[in-house]
């Protein structure tokens, strides 16, 4: 298949789960329905306390019937399988760490064990265990993608302060028909009776801004900023703004004026 255009290497920490009951284990510790995926193809979900707080992102990908791969992010594998772990009770799953190589393409499917990564734009898939094609881009130019892109990062839009619906993770990473999960009640709540206050918005600045820098609408606070990254004369920043905030508004980050994109 040709495919090639740009790519750049992913960090990841993987946790397999294998054994008889590993697809029912893995269905309700999750939030998205991964007993539907066939072989060789992968899901987005997340793994949420009981109040639908974020422990960890996923991308899962099932390499068989009884065969799942949870890519997580870097330094949250332990995480990941000790609460699985806890969980697991007499389930016959095996829980294991695994080494692979992640990386994100741009411009065309890869083959192999593949997923998309809409974290980083429409076009966007994360390749397991290939050499990409291609031109290797900077860690700037990543960043600047999944900037544009509103794709939440660990660390900087997702935290245990966060819920999901309020990272646009809901349509992406949970399903609203499966059975419980931990994290399902609230969720679903949301989702059906209410709305997210927040959402990730685009911000242009001139000057880079601390991270969770207060952005202002006059004397208001309505929202703060998670990760920016430097775009030619300008400051792409992601953010965390109030959804009733207008597309047009006069806004502030310390001090110096910003505007939504």
């Amino acid at each position: 298949m040709s495919f090639t255009t740009t790519w750049a290497p992913r960090a990841r920490d993987f946790v397999a789960a294998r054994g008889p009951e590993a697809a029912n284990f893995v269905q309700r510790m999750v939030s998205n329905d991964v007993e539907a995926l066939a072989p060789g193809q992968a899901c987005d979900a997340l793994l949420l306390t009981p109040k639908a707080r974020i422990v960890a992102p996923l991308r899962v990908f099932r390499r068989g019937g009884d065969d799942f791969l949870l890519a997580t992010e870097a330094g949250l594998g332990e995480t990941l399988r000790a609460q699985l772990q806890r969980a697991r009770f007499a389930a016959r799953v095996d829980l294991e760490p695994e080494e692979h190589r992640a990386a994100i393409v741009f411009g065309g499917e890869p083959d192999g064990f593949r997923a998309r990564a809409r974290e980083y734009g429409e076009d966007a898939w994360e390749s397991l265990d290939a050499e990409p094609a291609g031109e290797r881009i900077d860690d700037d130019e990543l960043e600047r993608r999944r900037i544009e892109a509103r794709g939440p990062a660990w660390g900087r839009e997702l935290d245990d302060r966060v819920m999901p619906a309020e990272a646009g993770l809901v349509e992406r990473a949970s399903s609203l028909t499966k059975g419980c999960y931990p994290g399902q009640e609230p969720v679903a709540r949301l989702h059906f009776r209410g709305h997210a206050n927040r959402g990730l918005r685009v911000l242009e600045l001139r000057d880079a801004p601390a991270y969770d820098a207060e952005i202002r609408a006059g004397d208001r606070v309505v929202g703060r900023v998670t990760s920016s990254v430097r775009d030619g004369d300008a400051i792409l920043a992601l953010a965390y703004v109030r959804t009733d905030v207008a597309d047009d508004a006069e806004l502030s980050v310390e001090g110096a004026p910003a505007r939504l994109r």
